[in-house]
């Protein structure tokens, strides 16, 4: 069966302050239909660069990443991207905020409200809807953003470490509401983040990437049924074997910006 997704040797080089830094090198991966990948690693391995190639924000500078074998050339309705900083329009209520890419499209009224009022109960949004994203929490902001993505109906949903801002709590209920709705509409979804747990917690494949140049490092699948105990033996187990590969990088993160010579 052919992937959804597949990057071949993918390389990013960036031009900055006067010299080249290689971001992305000789990337190969393959996401199936359906998959809810984790791309982990440190600040600097390239996870959200590769994100952004997906999206169609930032090419590549060689090599060629395609979706159902047509090559990524710009964004496109396939992709929805929800950011870390919820992007709304603060002028927009949360309907509106929901309706504003349907509105785009040029729907029937009627079928835009019953869009919208499905995602509202969706993600228990309906009493909100008539707030602005000023009288809303960090997390309602962020389930506003993931309904906006939502409403344009992409098979494959790009998220870049939506949940980093909140407090544990509010993640750790954000994260549920993804998980039930990745298991009820069958997106695949490639979701970034630094946190060793959350990617255990959500993904059934996590992919550790190399501090810069960012490498594919391992590619570990995870057989643990949902929901998913953080407190079992398996779920610590893989923790910690994934804790030793990221701290690795970190290391290599931290040489290289203090200058320690090699052997010191």
């Amino acid at each position: 069966m052919q992937s959804h997704i597949q990057i071949k040797n993918v390389n990013k080089i960036f031009s900055t302050g006067g010299r080249e830094v290689v971001a992305l090198d000789d990337i190969n991966l393959e996401i199936a239909r359906g998959e809810f990948i984790c791309l982990l690693g440190p600040s600097g391995c390239g996870k959200s660069t590769l994100l952004n190639g997906i999206a169609g924000f930032s090419l590549p500078t060689s090599g060629s990443i395609l979706i159902d074998g047509h090559e990524v050339v710009a964004p496109g309705p396939d992709r929805g991207m929800v950011f870390q900083e919820y992007a709304l329009f603060p002028w927009m209520t949360v309907e509106k905020n929901i309706a504003f890419g349907l509105e785009i499209k040029k729907l029937p009224r009627a079928q835009i409200l019953e869009k919208v009022d499905g995602l509202l109960r969706m993600l228990n949004l309906q009493d909100f809807r008539d707030r602005y994203p000023k009288d809303l929490s960090g997390g309602m902001r962020q389930r506003v953003a993931i309904a906006r993505v939502l409403a344009l109906d992409s098979p494959i949903m790009l998220m870049d470490e939506p949940f980093g801002a909140l407090d544990s709590l509010t993640r750790r209920n954000l994260q549920d509401e993804l998980l039930r709705i990745w298991t009820s509409l069958k997106k695949t979804i490639i979701f970034v983040t630094h946190s060793i747990e959350e990617s255990i917690y959500l993904a059934d494949r996590i992919v550790v990437m190399t501090y810069r140049p960012g490498k594919i490092k391992r590619d570990i699948r995870i057989a643990m049924p949902h929901p998913r105990d953080p407190s079992s033996a398996e779920f610590n187990a893989l923790k910690k074997e994934l804790s030793l590969l990221v701290m690795e990088e970190q290391q290599r993160h931290y040489q290289e910006e203090i200058k320690v010579p090699a052997g010191d």
